[in-house]
């Protein structure tokens, strides 16, 4: 699974998913398109971690390069996106709520709520 674009460290299977997801916007952008099924670009930009375009472009292509969403077009005219999770990134999830998890118990100022993910 994965693309061979994608460059890996080492072997190590902790590396390797590091490689894909461990930047500090991977993980962010996933949470948005596990929690709302299908995003557009727009709405990423609107999270309050504040990406920007270059920088979300870029992460979104190498989340679809490595197979954790797909895109389809919503309007042809300019053309425009919508993103939507892959099986893969819903195997992602257990991860992430772990981490959310973590943070709470373990970071003094954040949000205590649970992030909703909703109905596959």
């Amino acid at each position: 699974m994965g693309s061979p674009r994608i460059h890996r460290r080492s072997r190590c299977p902790l590396a390797a998913t590091l490689d894909i997801v461990g930047d500090r916007w991977m993980l962010v952008i996933l949470r948005d398109v596990l929690r709302y099924g299908s995003v557009r670009f727009k709405h990423l930009l609107e999270a309050d971690e504040r990406i920007a375009t270059n920088v979300l472009a870029g992460r979104l292509k190498r989340l679809e390069d490595a197979g954790l969403i797909r895109s389809a077009p919503y309007q042809e005219n300019p053309p425009r996106l919508e993103y939507m999770p892959t099986e893969a990134a819903w195997a992602l999830l257990p991860a992430i709520e772990a981490l959310a998890t973590w943070g709470k118990a373990h970071l003094g100022d954040v949000d205590q709520g649970t992030i909703d993910f909703g109905d596959r």
